[in-house]
């Protein structure tokens, strides 16, 4: 995806792609951005957690994640909740008029 300026941003993608993601989904987060491969580091709750990590992992602890690759910067962050009930929406950018559909999960 674009930003505005024309310039690469880096991703963090979800899979399953559902958003906010919980721990009993088996949750695997892939970082996409340019840059060297493994020069990935990964950000748990605001704190530098993994740094030369992959770019992809499955996550076993909840949090609030983002990823920084040397080209395109820092990626938005992703929740992965360990709630025993959640509602979901997918995790794709959604413009207004989009039909959407919600799961509510336990």
């Amino acid at each position: 995806p674009l930003s505005p300026s024309g310039a690469q941003t880096t991703q963090l993608l979800v899979e399953p792609p559902w958003t906010p993601a919980v721990l009993w989904d088996r949750v695997t987060l892939t970082c996409q951005g340019s840059g060297t491969a493994g020069a990935t580091t990964w950000y748990k709750d605001g704190r530098r957690w993994w740094q030369e990590g992959p770019d992809h992992f499955l996550v076993t602890e909840s949090g609030t994640y983002e990823c920084h690759r040397p080209g395109t910067g820092l990626s938005p962050a992703v929740s992965v909740l360990n709630d025993r009930l959640v509602l979901q929406v997918p995790a794709r950018a959604l413009l207004e008029g989009d039909t959407v559909t919600l799961r509510c999960r336990r």
